[in-house]
């Protein structure tokens, strides 16, 4: 499996049989400066949503009309993308199983909202917030946490699902911040990999993963705060 993070909540993971773009929020991504939507997008099966904002949603729209990939999204998120042309969507809701071929995704619970501004001003909302967990077939399994504060059930996630490898959210302002995020993996997961995002990308919110990294010190969990562009492979 190769993971590699492109700024911000987006990634793309590769594996033998799948190639999946999750909250591809890429065109005014300032963390996405200097890659190519076109290199980073190539051959995708797959276009993973947690939730409705635009900085999640992102050029889902246009990659998915450009790519033909399916779209997996909560139902009400996935309802309105059809409105704008997209026909190829999977849609679940919380607590749902997905069958995607070569692996599956489960909608978990996540603590933040879901909404988007149309052009006439007026706010509409998408669903619940959700995180997303990716069962393979001969693979690592990942935890998408989506935006989100800590929250209890977390137990209940990491025992339903035993996730290998977190994406965690650490920027503080509209999610947990570093230090809280930390407590959150270390009280109520086992992840052998934590990979920090949702930081650095605006002004308002942390710059760095240094409050996560501090707090991961001394446990069993292996940190990779990597930058943007950068790969993983496990």
């Amino acid at each position: 499996m190769k993971i590699t993070w492109l700024g911000h909540s987006a990634f793309r993971i590769e594996t033998s049989r799948a190639k999946i773009l999750l909250d591809p929020f890429l065109s005014y991504n300032a963390s996405f400066s200097g890659q190519d939507i076109k290199d980073v997008s190539a051959g995708i099966t797959h276009i993973l949503l947690t939730h409705g904002h635009g900085d999640h949603v992102g050029d889902t729209v246009a990659l998915a009309k450009e790519t033909g990939a399916v779209v997996l999204a909560n139902a009400d998120l996935a309802a309105w993308l059809g409105s704008k042309g997209v026909d190829n969507i999977e849609m679940g809701n919380t607590g749902g199983t997905i069958a995607l071929g070569s692996f599956s995704a489960t909608f978990t619970n996540a603590l933040h909202s879901s909404a988007q501004i149309t052009e006439d001003g007026v706010s509409h909302a998408l669903g619940n917030a959700n995180g997303l967990m990716l069962h393979f077939d001969d693979e690592a399994s990942i935890l998408a946490m989506g935006d989100t504060d800590i929250f209890s059930d977390m137990a209940l996630i990491n025992e339903l699902h035993q996730p290998d490898i977190g994406f965690v959210p650490v920027g503080d302002r509209f999610t947990m911040g570093g230090a809280v995020a930390a407590l959150a993996c270390r009280r109520y997961f086992n992840f052998k990999t934590a990979i920090p995002c949702h930081y650095g990308t605006f002004p308002i919110i942390d710059q760095t993963a240094e409050k996560f990294i501090a707090g991961m010190e001394g446990s069993q969990t292996d940190v990779r705060a990597i930058k943007p562009s950068e790969s993983l492979s496990i």
